[in-house]
């Protein structure tokens, strides 16, 4: 049964002569799993908007959104609101309430349930999800992997039957993303919920879903299970290079017919296909300058006196001249520490310094003169004017030489762009400031892997002038491509810290898909790219 139809959809912001989107026409069939990608700016969050009748945006607008075979602008409020769950990107931007208890039964409250029922639905919910432990929680104790899955139970209490969710993975360490993928499967599967979901990391995703959409510059270009979709596309390396390692590697060596998708069909693939004789490729040298950029020694930190440590006996040396990667779980610590060092807060006991100098003989904000810079995660804290063309100007940017072309941003509104171009914008802004180090904190969320690779090219040339580079992240494709190390941060320190071939060859969860797939067959095969390399070097097996 169909469950939502677009039809001939376009959409115009106001002032912008180009639409957002263009003639997009699709179907939902009840109980269907779809997973739309495109790269940053393609128009995918405005068309998740256009769904959701009340996050639509003000604009010209053609052509038909129904529910159910209505058109959305004629359903009930009641209806509207609770038929069509939506989940952001930014659960920040969702959570209304202080207390987790409270957050559940919001919406139920808001519809005129009774209290017998509400209390009934939300105590299941939450049994349902695990959120029993901290159901009479403050929400801002959360870690951002909580606050997503209170968002997910927040709207399912709601009893909705179309599930919408814009890049919910985004700020999500890899295991939390991994366990929100496999509940919205299981929710799919359990109560045949239909979903439609928004994503740049689709290696969980695409092996779960029923159909794979993409959307390039606001056209809908493909459509089918996604075994399809990834062979009409395998020419295309601005949009294959973001899906699963599985099918890069297929495609990369050129087999035809439908393509494995998982770890395990990977796996399968290369053993049966490619001998292992040769088991590794040369390491990359890895050597480093005598002068630390960047020193912690026995760094403590609370945010109260009452609270415990967020950075306990924390030692970290960046050496001048290297990107440094910090992985880790949400809430371990990670964004405190870029805080730490650019003295945005206070530490209580250790020793900071940033190019052999305490942080205290930094005077009159001389730290931040062409000496460090940051990038917060929320990259909306640093824009203050009415255009892009504005803000690089007022941070004396030369607009016309900038690291990488964003020349298409530049008289857009910086609220107006999508989490990607914000990001690209904001890092341009940054780097005005001429920095010798630069702290960036989740550089490439919401960027899709084609601007993740144009974000790997920027570091790697900002490097090669001799920049420092420290980067926390959660995209552990992201690091494998552009660290010269990485570290592994739990319990507010360091635990473990190599370059990426020790690093993710040695972890099993914070690693990549290529590691786990090729692991005791081929050493150290980090990136899909040289995971396909060592097939070509030890060639097809007989009779392949």
């Amino acid at each position: 049964m169909e469950i939502l139809a677009v039809r001939d959809l376009s959409f115009k912001y106001p002032m912008c002569s180009a639409a957002a989107i263009e003639d997009v026409s699709f179907t939902l069939e009840k109980g269907e799993f779809a997973v739309l990608c495109g790269g940053t700016g393609s128009g995918k969050s405005t068309l998740l908007r256009m769904i959701k009748r009340e996050l639509t945006p003000l604009g010209e607008r053609c052509g038909t959104v129904s529910f159910m075979g209505r058109d959305t602008e004629t359903l009930d409020d009641r209806t509207a609101a609770s038929a069509i769950g939506f989940v952001m990107q930014k659960p920040e931007q969702q959570i209304v309430t202080d207390k987790v208890w409270h957050e559940l039964a919001f919406g139920l409250e808001n519809l005129g349930i009774s209290q017998e029922e509400t209390a009934r639905r939300t105590a299941e919910m939450a049994s349902y999800f695990g959120i029993g432990e901290w159901f009479d929680s403050d929400v801002s104790q959360l870690s951002g992997g909580q606050k997503q899955l209170l968002n997910l139970a927040s709207v399912l209490v709601m009893q909705p039957e179309l599930l919408i969710l814009d890049e919910p993975t985004a700020q999500l360490d890899p295991i939390a993303a991994s366990d929100f993928i496999a509940t919205l499967k299981r929710l799919n599967q359990d109560f045949s919920l239909t979903i439609l979901m928004v994503e740049h990391r689709l290696e969980d995703v695409v092996p779960v879903c029923d159909r794979l959409m993409v959307l390039e510059d606001g056209h809908l270009t493909h459509s089918g299970r996604p075994e399809e979709v990834i062979t009409s596309i395998r020419g295309r390396s601005e949009i294959m290079c973001g899906m699963p390692a599985a099918a890069r590697i297929y495609c990369a060596l050129e087999h035809s017919g439908a393509s494995p998708l998982t770890v395990r069909g990977g796996r399968r693939y290369i053993e049966e296909n490619y001998s292992n004789g040769q088991r590794s490729l040369p390491d990359a040298a890895y050597s480093h300058s005598s002068e630390p950029a960047l020193e912690m020694k026995d760094v403590y930190f609370r945010y109260t006196r009452e609270s415990e440590d967020v950075l306990s006996g924390l030692d970290l040396t960046v050496y001048s001249g290297e990107i440094f990667c910090l992985l880790g779980g949400n809430g371990s610590g990670k964004t405190t520490t870029l805080k730490a060092a650019s003295e945005l807060v206070r530490i209580y006991s250790g020793r900071i310094k940033v190019f052999g100098r305490k942080l205290k003989e930094y005077r009159n904000r001389t730290l931040y003169n062409e000496c460090l810079a940051m990038l917060p995660q929320d990259v909306q804290t640093v824009f203050l004017k009415n255009t892009v063309r504005e803000e690089l100007q007022d941070a004396g940017a030369d607009v016309n030489a900038l690291p990488y072309d964003i020349s298409h941003l530049l008289d857009k509104h910086p609220y107006d762009l999508s989490g990607g171009e914000q990001q690209l914008a904001a890092l341009a802004k940054v780097l005005a400031a001429k920095p010798k180090l630069l702290l960036l904190d989740e550089p490439t969320k919401g960027l899709d892997a084609y601007s993740r690779s144009r974000m790997t090219e920027v570091l790697r040339r900002l490097k090669a002038d001799g920049v420092t580079i420290v980067t926390v992240t959660h995209d552990v494709e992201f690091a494998a491509e552009c660290a010269d190390r990485c570290g592994l941060f739990f319990g507010g320190r360091v635990v473990s810290c190599g370059t990426p071939a020790e690093f993710f060859s040695g972890n099993s969860f914070y690693t990549t898909a290529a590691s786990r797939m090729t692991r005791g067959y081929y050493d150290r095969a980090v990136t899909a790219e040289q995971a396909a390399e060592l097939c070509r070097l030890n060639g097809r097996r007989c009779g392949e």
